[in-house]
């Protein structure tokens, strides 16, 4: 949720960043004409409620003779306190209500558009010339490392199994993403994912993307896509102190994607996938940090991949590509040499205060209790798999192990491809 004081003061900020993202900027007249009345009818809730006291104290100093018409106006106002209290919390609800269909306000600097929109900020690491071109699915089936048929006919499109060296090399890069959150301070975390509808919402998952979301309604639960949902429900009606800096995670999970709004697109191989594993950064910080944690959090993902030896391109994505709960996204997108195209890899958001505000997520600063700003990334996930094969490929079809992930796989330098494959 945006910050409605903020909204009140300066609305043409949040309308602004309405248009930015190609939403409507009348969302904010409502949410701003719904919260006035919130604000009317407690009003006249609390001095109703005031009156009523001050009747009812003084029925006992009434005379005989005023004590009928104390008691009446008192029993009058407990109906009248009644319905204002009723009309209080439907206003209250209907506010609630409208500020939460209002996205984040994004920060200045981003990028007005839609996905296509983007502005590229550097472009780091040299693509390799290949003579012969596999593309990633080639490869590990010729490595016995993916099976695509098996994983369809276990569970349905968009399913696979990795085997052999395939999910030896998932470990190892997820392992190395691990040691290096760690090293960099970060604790780790396994974290369920399965979650209620309040955290889903309060992350505010629940939005434009709800179809890509698998519910599960006997349980009234939600399937994560990101350990991230976890994360930021981890502190949820919290006051967390941060006198020591950034408080910061790192969350291995499975995670589950409808990817509903991707019919016919990328349905080779393992790409755009149902199901995969990640490790996810998260931080809770201050509102006046939040900017620098955000630039610490791309700085580690780029020492992911310089890790892996990927070539590949920060962007820093368009408003109408952010998610509602992000104010700032950047990507980084490696390089696809059988597409000819860089694909993204890792994500990191500054989400500022919009997550702890739905979530209750507070910290003692300066002036008193106030929400804090959250922020997430990537630090390795399945789709890195189809990145490092295709990059590292050599022409027999075998693939260079890339140095920093050798010591995860026991040394090992080049992956060879299986007879008979």
């Amino acid at each position: 949720m945006i910050d409605l004081r903020a909204m009140r003061e300066d609305p043409d900020v949040v309308r602004a960043s309405q248009r930015a993202r190609g939403e409507d900027p009348a969302l904010v007249d409502r949410a701003l004409a719904a919260d006035e009345r919130r604000r009317a009818t407690l009003t006249t809730f609390e001095e109703l409620r005031s009156e009523q006291k001050e009747v009812s104290r003084s029925v006992g100093k009434a005379s005989p003779e005023e004590r009928p018409a104390v008691l009446a106006r008192a029993k009058e106002l407990a109906e009248r306190v009644k319905v204002a209290e009723r009309e209080a919390a439907v206003a209250a609800e209907e506010a609630e209500s409208a500020a939460m269909r209002l996205s984040n306000v994004v920060v200045p600097g981003v990028p007005e558009g839609g996905e296509d929109d983007y502005v590229v900020l550097r472009t780091e690491g040299e693509r390799r010339a290949l003579e012969q071109v596999r593309d990633h699915l080639e490869l590990a089936e010729g490595l016995a490392a993916i099976d695509v048929k098996r994983g369809v006919k276990v569970s349905g499109a968009r399913f696979y199994f990795l085997t052999g060296v395939g999910a030896r090399l998932e470990l190892a890069l997820l392992n190395a993403a691990m040691d290096q959150a760690v090293a960099a301070g970060f604790t780790p975390m396994i974290t369920p994912t399965l979650v209620s509808p309040e955290i889903m919402r309060g992350t505010g998952f629940l939005g434009a993307h709800a179809d890509e979301i698998y519910h599960l309604e006997t349980d009234d639960l939600y399937l994560t896509g990101t350990s991230e949902v976890a994360l930021a429900g981890y502190h949820a009606e919290e006051i967390l102190d941060l006198s020591g800096g950034p408080l910061r995670y790192a969350g291995w999970s499975t995670c589950y994607r409808r990817e509903a709004g991707s019919y016919g697109k990328d349905t080779r191989g393992i790409i755009r996938v149902h199901q995969f594993n990640k490790v996810e950064m998260f931080s809770y910080t201050t509102v006046e940090d939040a900017q620098d944690e955000h630039a610490r959090l791309l700085a580690w993902e780029e020492e992911m991949l310089a890790k892996v030896e990927l070539p590949y391109r920060v962007i820093d994505v368009a408003a109408g590509d952010l998610g509602s709960s992000a104010a700032r996204k950047f990507d980084c997108e490696a390089w696809l040499p059988s597409q000819e195209r860089y694909m993204e890899v890792t994500s990191t958001s500054n989400c500022t205060t919009f997550q702890a505000r739905r979530l209750g997520v507070r910290h003692r600063g300066a002036g008193g209790t106030q929400p804090v700003a959250t922020l997430n990334g990537t630090l390795a996930t399945t789709r890195w798999l189809v990145a490092i094969l295709e990059n590292h490929q050599l022409p027999d079809g075998s693939v260079r192990v890339p140095e920093g992930l050798r010591p995860y796989l026991g040394g090992l330098e080049v992956l060879t491809p299986v007879d008979g494959r």
